[in-house]
This record gives structure tokens, C-alpha cells and sequence, in this order.
């Protein structure tokens, strides 16, 4: 079972906005901070930027966009701010932990997978107290894709000694995480914590609204992952 991390078991978003709106002063500028990460995290997985190296530059082009003429110094701090206000923010979702320990009792191993940096969330994993249900943890920097790739998925696969037809990923992004998983030929799972999917569901798409719903999908629908039956 590989799992996506922010916004499906920690409440990245919410997290992220709280912290960038108490460093500038307002609420409506998250949209333009993930559309800059977004370009900026392409450039780690093309092998063109370390992880550090993306936070600075991304944080500079964020406050450029703003109209900040902002120096080194006064990037890094912002920065090291911003990553402050993250850390006392973290959240896990209320369905988390009962998911994990129900997977960790039915014998499934775990993966995260995830395109962000591999020390940040290797940290929250730690800090939250997630780092022991999990086998594995995959990084798009490491291992030099990034999902949707397939061969993010296959590696995963690989590293836990299972064909991708034997394997469901879950996350909160439609297309990146579950059309992504589909396609690399495991079970994609689409996380919709909002509620937001309509009739016109990709096919082959699983769809829960929260993670207390993914025991009784595991069970009902992908047996063939060797999941078993609740008694």
C-alpha cells in the first residue's frame, strides 16, 4: 500500500496557509505559493536543483511575484521563518492513525510517496509520530522522477517485493496520485476529502472521502493484494 503525505495523512494546506499568511499579512496568496513550488519542485526532480537550493529560490521568486525586492539575507530568514511556523502547524487528519494501525495489523506493508523534500517530510513523519508504520519512504528528488511517473510507482514496487498489479496507492490529488497509480498499473485511489468529485470519474479510479473508508475498499475490492477479509 503506498500512500501520498500532505493533504491525505498530514493537513499540509491548512498548515501551509496559517504559516504564510501570519509572514505577510494576508490570506490570499496560497494559489501563487504552490503554483511557484510546483515550477521549482520540476527543477529538483530534473536533477537541475537541490532541495535547499529550491526553498530559497522558490521563497525568492514568491516574494518577488509580490513585489518584494528581497536580498539573500532576508530570504533565508523568511525562509527560516516560514519553515518554523510550519513545524508548531503540522496536523495529522482524525482518520490516520486508525487507518495505519489497521494496515500494520493486516500485515500490508506501507510506503510513502511523496514529491516533496525527503528530509522535510522524513522530519514530520518523525514528529508525528508516522515513521514506524511506514517500510519505506520515496522521494521524487531520490529517485529522480516524480509522480505521475510510472517509475516513481515501479520502484516503490520494487523496493517492496511486489508486482504493481499487487499494490493501491492513495492521495488527495486526482490526476498526480490516483490517475498516475492507475496507469502504472497498481489500484489508484483518489482521497476526496471535499467532497468535490462529480459523475464524470476517471475510469478505473477508486474513489473514498476519508481513510477510515480504505479498510473496507482494501477488503471488498482488492483482494488479489493479499488483504484479509475483517473477521
Amino acid at each position: 500500500m503506498c500512500l501520498d503525505i500532505d493533504d491525505t495523512l498530514i493537513d499540509f494546506s491548512a498548515a501551509g496557509q496559517r504559516a504564510l499568511a501570519a509572514l505577510i499579512g494576508r490570506t490570499d496568496m496560497w494559489p501563487l505559493w504552490e503554483h511557484v513550488t510546483d515550477r521549482h519542485v520540476a527543477l529538483v526532480v530534473a536533477g537541475e536543483l537541490d532541495y535547499a537550493s529550491m526553498h530559497l529560490r522558490r521563497t525568492q521568486c514568491f516574494l518577488s511575484e509580490l513585489g518584494v525586492a528581497a536580498d539573500a539575507e532576508y530570504v533565508a530568514g523568511f525562509e527560516c521563518r516560514r519553515k518554523e511556523q510550519l513545524r508548531l502547524s503540522w496536523r495529522l487528519f482524525e482518520d490516520v492513525l486508525p487507518c495505519l494501525d489497521w494496515l500494520r495489523a493486516a500485515g500490508v506493508l506501507l510506503a510513502a510517496v511523496t514529491n516533496a523534500s525527503g528530509n522535510h517530510q522524513r522530519t514530520k513523519l518523525a514528529d508525528l509520530g508516522l515513521a514506524r508504520f511506514f517500510d519505506h519512504v520515496a522521494i521524487a528528488g531520490e529517485v529522480g522522477v516524480a509522480k505521475p511517473d510510472p517509475v516513481m510507482f515501479h520502484s516503490v514496487c520494487a523496493t517492496l517485493g511486489c508486482d504493481p498489479s499487487e499494490a493501491a496507492h492513495v492521495g488527495d490529488k486526482l490526476q498526480t496520485d490516483a490517475v498516475g497509480a492507475r496507469d502504472a498499473g497498481l489500484e489508484g485511489v483518489w482521497l476526496d476529502r471535499h467532497d468535490v468529485a462529480g459523475e464524470d470519474l476517471p475510469d478505473g479510479v477508486h474513489v473514498i472521502a476519508g481513510l477510515d473508508e480504505l479498510p473496507q475498499l482494501l477488503v471488498s475490492e482488492f483482494a488479489r493484494i493479499g488483504v484479509p477479509a475483517q473477521r
